[in-house]
């Protein structure tokens, strides 16, 4: 067989170069080529430039240096500053407002920006695809719906399986527990399985999309595939195996200004800044600045390490995946001719605050008049931390380093926000190299289609397919010498904005609550100041300008506007979401209920739960539980008495047990809402009570994992009894669980948004 000059290449497993593509594998379809390659993304959260090896990092990442030895790198790579807005743009090549993503899908103020819904006339890379005689699968974090559309009985058209997915493992959320998912969705239904000791769902991921791989090729020997791997790792909370934490102990002693330096001396190294690059001091803003290392306390440097050997053994599991899935394409004789993508959503984050957090839930709260005695990381034993009994986060100070060499981090415009590593390996198309020319997030979709051979779907449902944002960089894949042809892009998120042309950069970074206006901007030369070291808007003011008026058109033809930095208007739902505040019976045998449905019924007010039962002596286990390890409460029966467990963030408050009757009887939990975010709880059987009180409320993402009735489904609320009695399925017979919301505290940002939306409404 006589090979084209692109099906020349580098096989980084081997070390080997020349013709990698069907020469090397004996009986190879000659018609395999025609039909396209495998396309396989993976995609992490939270991922910063710096923490891989390729670009830096220490961490232990052998499958991903082969990939990037074997492949390109590009270094100049930017994506949007949040999750689901920089999700939105991959898979269909438009800029995030325009697909219904300005923010994660986890508000709703009813802007355009804000549908939370691709859009209807905007066909996904996998739809293209498929239409192309492609298998689709995805596995891992979706977050491209929005919360209140993801329960069971929602319209599924903004789920996976509705755009262009054939199979689909993960769950829908921005987030989940790696030990213990608060919820997973089997392509269109809820995944009601229980979770094994041991469970870590890196793993469970893997393992799904290595058996989707080979039931196809169990079916049909040659149909390209198009995989969608999104992990939740490394977003929070963040949690690791044992046996990868292991290898990380004693690791990171020298804190977080060492490793940014040697990072920084690696990268340099390597070629992925030019000569001249300077690593910018420490952050030092307000609420996002990381003090030196050497001024910690012991104690502190000894927590803080162990938050980053946390993050580097879930990222080292990461690395065996990708390694897996590459076997996998090994074994099917197919490695050569598949495009792996690897790459991350957005920079790395600031969200563990200055010291990280042990209690994640509490740390997430962001909910304003929250009082500022709120206990936001709760003490926990140094060893449990990134097990299954913790739910934690590393501290800003790491967030940094992972950056490494750029400002700030996630949420942010500027570049640590903004540039995340990306990796593109396929032998049989693309040479081994560096591109240091500017690619943005809308360019993946419409270069995966042209090195696929692929067309774009002309219309989606009858509608004609909206032009994309993106453009190809196939080109300048194939030829390192070719300029990029995205030559300027705009940014926005909460207020915070960026307008990139030509080698130029403008940023802000927005306080709520201020006005936006040009003072807020900053200038950098960024093709000769990468890192946004020094500003140059007062030397250069009509470039700012210039970049300004960019900006704000871009802004007008991308729906940006009205500009929202989250006051309280802007907590209003729409008003069909308030079916989810309606009383509701459970009966067993139904499915864990969905985070957000569950929370409705409970958050920001009184509420009673009422458990149905025909008790008879020996009855024992759970009647209903909400929440985890990170937050919630369960009520059990065990030795004639009705218990409860509250799990405050952390610290687990228990009532003595309270006796059962015989025959019916109707175990009631009441939640009465108190000032500053706090509840009081008493549990009556109709043959006594008890009581815990006052504790803080579970409000912001908590309880994270839904109501579940006659079991404790998914993550444990009190560990000690899930010790003793792992899911502990009730005994007895559970007639059902009635919820009965009560009246909403005058805190309740609900309320407080439609006061503020009235009183706006009239001041007009």
């Amino acid at each position: 067989m006589t090979l084209p000059d692109n099906a020349r290449g580098y096989d980084g497993f081997t070390g080997k170069v020349g013709r990698v593509f069907a020469e090397s594998r004996p009986g190879w379809p000659a018609e395999r080529r025609a039909k396209g390659p495998n396309i396989v993304v993976v995609l992490v959260d939270d991922l910063g430039y710096a923490d891989i090896g390729p670009f830096g990092g220490e961490i232990a990442t052998p499958t991903l240096d082969a990939l990037a030895a074997g492949g390109l790198r590009l270094t100049n790579y930017h994506t949007t500053p949040l999750c689901s807005p920089s999700r939105a743009a991959l898979l269909t090549g438009l800029n995030p407002h325009r697909a219904g993503f300005a923010f994660p899908a986890n508000s709703d103020p009813g802007y355009p920006a804000y549908s939370f819904q691709l859009p209807d006339n905007a066909p996904s890379l996998a739809e293209s695809l498929r239409a192309s005689g492609y298998a689709t699968f995805a596995v891992g974090k979706w977050h491209l719906t929005r919360d209140a559309a993801s329960h069971d009985a929602a319209d599924r058209a903004s789920w996976p399986l509705q755009r262009g997915f054939d199979r689909y493992f993960g769950s829908l959320e921005g987030l989940t527990n790696l030990h213990h998912p608060h919820r997973l969705v089997w392509d269109n239904s809820p995944y009601d399985g229980d979770f094994p000791e041991g469970y870590y769902l890196t793993d469970d991921l893997t393992d799904r999309a290595v058996r989707m791989i080979d039931t196809l090729r169990a079916n049909d020997p040659d149909k390209p595939f198009f995989l969608y791997f999104a992990h939740h790792a490394m977003h929070g909370p963040l949690g690791a195996k044992e046996s990868d934490l292991q290898r990380y102990k004693g690791r990171y002693a020298a804190g977080w200004d060492a490793i940014r330096e040697q990072r920084f001396a690696k990268q340099l190294a390597e070629g992925l800044f030019p000569e001249g690059t300077l690593l910018p001091p420490r952050n030092s803003e307000p609420g996002r600045d990381v003090p030196p290392w050497d001024e910690l306390s012991d104690e502190q440097k000894q927590l803080f390490a162990r938050y980053m050997e946390v993050y580097a053994a879930a990222l080292d599991n990461v690395d065996q995946s990708v390694g897996r899935l590459v076997e996998t394409l090994r074994r099917h004789g197919e490695l050569d001719d598949t495009i792996i993508v690897f790459t991350s959503d957005n920079g790395a984050t600031a969200e563990g605050g200055p010291a990280g957090t042990r209690s994640y839930f509490s740390q997430f709260v962001h909910v304003p008049g929250v009082p500022g005695s709120w206990d936001r990381d709760v003490e926990r034993e140094l060893d449990l931390l990134g097990g299954p009994q913790t739910t934690i986060h590393y501290p800003r100070g790491w967030a940094q380093a992972s950056n490494t060499p750029f400002r700030l981090y996630k949420f942010d415009t500027y570049a640590g926000g903004v540039r995340t590593p990306f990796i593109v390996h396929w032998p049989a198309g693309l040479a081994p190299g560096l591109r240091h020319q500017y690619v943005y997030v809308t360019d993946v979709t419409p270069t995966l289609l042209e090195l696929a051979g692929v067309p774009r779907l002309p219309e989606r449902h009858g509608l004609a397919a909206a032009e994309v944002d993106g453009v190809s960089a196939a080109s300048l894949l194939h030829d390192s010498t070719v300029d990029s042809r995205h030559t300027s892009q705009y940014t926005e998120t909460g207020g915070n904005r960026g307008y990139y042309a030509d080698g130029w950069k403008i940023v802000t970074r927005h306080i709520p609550g201020t006005p936006y206006d040009d003072s807020e901007w900053e200038l950098y030369h960024v093709a000769e100041d990468p890192t946004e070291t020094t500003d140059v808007a007062a030397a250069n003011p009509e470039k700012l300008a210039e970049l300004a008026a960019a900006w704000e058109k871009a802004a007008w033809n991308n729906a940006v506007f009205p500009l929202n930095d989250y006051s309280p208007a802007n907590n209003l739902r729409r008003p069909d979401d308030e079916r989810l505040e309606r009383p509701v019976t459970l009966y067993p045998g139904t499915p864990l209920l969905e985070r957000y449905r569950s929370a409705q019924l409970v958050q920001f007010r009184d509420f009673t739960a009422i458990a149905a039962l025909e008790c008879t002596v020996g009855d024992r286990g759970v009647l209903f539980a909400h929440g985890d390890q990170g937050g919630g409460y369960v009520v059990y029966v065990e030795d004639g008495a009705a218990y409860l467990s509250y799990n405050a963030y952390g610290v687990v408050h228990r009532t003595a047990g309270v006796p059962l009757g015989t025959g019916p009887v109707e175990v009631r939990l009441t939640a009465e809402a108190l000032p500053e975010f706090r509840w009081n709880l008493v549990l009556d059987t109709g043959s006594g009570t008890g009581e815990v009180g006052p504790v803080p409320q579970m409000i912001g993402l908590a309880p994270f994992t839904g109501i579940s009735v006659g079991a404790d489904r998914g993550g444990p609320v009190d560990w000690d009894l899930h010790t003793r009695e792992r899911t502990f399925p009730y005994s007895g017979a559970l007639r059902h669980v009635r919820y009965e919301p009560g009246k909403q505290a005058d805190y309740d940002p609900a309320l407080v948004a439609r006061l503020w939306a009235e009183a706006e409404r009239v001041y007009d």
